[in-house]
């Protein structure tokens, strides 16, 4: 019997929701609808690195998915600490009034 539960997102925090995609929570999922998106953004890129809040590493710039919500995109953590943040075609940023955002694994 299969003992797994669905996983589901988080509560939205400025148009952002993160959903674990394994039980262990490597694999997540990011989904946005904020500021970008709201503004007519023709692609967004997810821009994420990984560790210390003041000192990303192996940062990635992935383009996001555009679903009838917004835009979405998985990635595999490379770290207990994911940092994040969103910028558009022509470079305009979301990055939650300078704090970013950040998934942990416990």
């Amino acid at each position: 019997m299969n003992t797994l539960q669905p996983y589901n997102f988080s509560a939205p925090i400025q148009g952002v929701k993160v959903k674990p995609m394994s039980e262990d929570g490597t694999m997540v999922k990011i989904r946005y609808d904020g500021l970008l998106h709201n503004s007519g953004a023709e692609n967004v890129l997810l821009y994420a690195g990984f560790g210390d809040v003041n000192n990303w590493e192996n940062i990635k710039e992935l383009p996001m998915q555009l679903i009838s919500t917004g835009w979405e995109q998985s990635l595999q953590m490379e770290e207990n600490q994911l940092n994040f943040c969103f910028k558009d075609h022509v470079g305009n940023w979301d990055n939650n009034n300078g704090m970013n955002w950040i998934y942990r694994i416990s």
